[in-house]
């Protein structure tokens, strides 16, 4: 009967300690995804600044940044799709502010309308805001 009980017990730790290890996996997946996704959106909103503060020293005018920004295909930006940037002129007395919003969704597994719980999704969408203004 001790013999029975043990085994119980031990399956039991056995088991609690499989989940906590999947769990940390879990974990450490959401973080790198989050981080790519982040540095995907961070990079969109320094191409914005790029496009709206040309090195030609021309006028900021946010028609000049696009909506879009796509990664480099480089093992960092794996699995992020476009940018979607956006760009908002804001006037405050006689100075110009911009405000350059840029986001990023980072995905792996099969994460459409199809998918049938088969194949796991993970989607991680991050958003960036930065204000700029022009220095006259």
């Amino acid at each position: 009967m001790i013999a029975l009980f043990i085994i119980v017990v031990m399956a039991i730790l056995v088991t609690s300690l499989i989940n906590i290890g999947s769990d940390a996996d879990e974990g450490v997946n959401i973080e790198v995804w989050s981080l790519r996704a982040f540095n995907a959106a961070n990079s969109g909103a320094d191409a914005a600044l790029a496009q709206l503060f040309p090195l030609d020293g021309s006028a900021p005018n946010c028609a000049n940044v696009s909506n879009k920004w796509a990664p480099p295909a480089s093992v960092g930006f794996s699995g992020c799709k476009a940018v979607e940037l956006s760009c908002t002129t804001l006037t405050a007395d006689s100075l110009s502010l911009y405000r350059i919003t840029s986001q990023a969704v980072c995905q792996t597994g099969v994460c459409d309308a199809a998918n049938t719980g088969n194949s796991p999704c993970l989607r991680v969408h991050r958003s960036v805001e930065v204000e700029a203004r022009d220095s006259e």
